[in-house]
């Protein structure tokens, strides 16, 4: 199955379906993107970043962020990338885009999910049986917990939190004249 998917994409899916924990969803992708910078689905992977990432701010009430983010997603995301990574991606799209209609006319008042559909029936087995192996359920949500909606306020950010207190003081200490 790595062969054809990496195993951070598949990790993707099975936090997408099965716990609906999207900031995890954004650090699993966001991560591989990274170490792999010449990967030639880049652009899929930021626009799957950005769906879920839209997902985690419309679920927060956050409108504006995923009004915005949704529309990036839009802009990456496209029907043969999609269906190369096994996902319908015509009904995929098609959601996204009356999502992202709903929000900017002002119509969408609140959460509501939105999976899609896999065209791979190995991937689907597959993260079938990777949800059994987790105790978790494919599809099936019941009642996501506060840690998993707000995820983003609960993290440790001591170390970034003092890596740009340091920089701040070394741009400082580089200004002319700075003693």
């Amino acid at each position: 199955m790595e062969e054809r998917y990496p195993d951070a994409y598949l990790h993707y899916l099975m936090e997408y379906h099965a716990t609906r924990d999207f900031f995890e969803c954004h650090e699993l992708l966001e991560e591989y993107w990274k170490e792999h910078p010449g990967d030639s689905r880049a652009e899929i992977w930021v626009g799957l970043i950005q769906l879920a990432v839209g997902h985690y701010h419309l679920r927060r009430g956050n409108y504006n962020g995923a009004r915005k983010i949704y529309a990036n997603s839009l802009q990456r995301l496209n029907l043969q990338a999609l269906e190369e990574l096994g996902i319908d991606g015509s009904k995929l799209l098609h959601a996204l885009e009356h999502r992202q209609e709903k929000l900017l006319a002002g119509e969408l008042v609140g959460y509501e999910e939105m999976d899609f559909d896999l065209i791979d029936p190995q991937l689907a087995s597959e993260m079938q049986s990777r949800c059994q192996t987790a105790g978790l359920q494919w599809g099936i949500i019941e009642g996501i917990e506060a840690a998993v909606i707000h995820r983003h306020k609960l993290r440790d950010r001591s170390e970034v939190i003092a890596a740009r207190a340091a920089a701040a003081e070394l741009k400082k200490k580089s200004r002319p004249g700075a003693v």
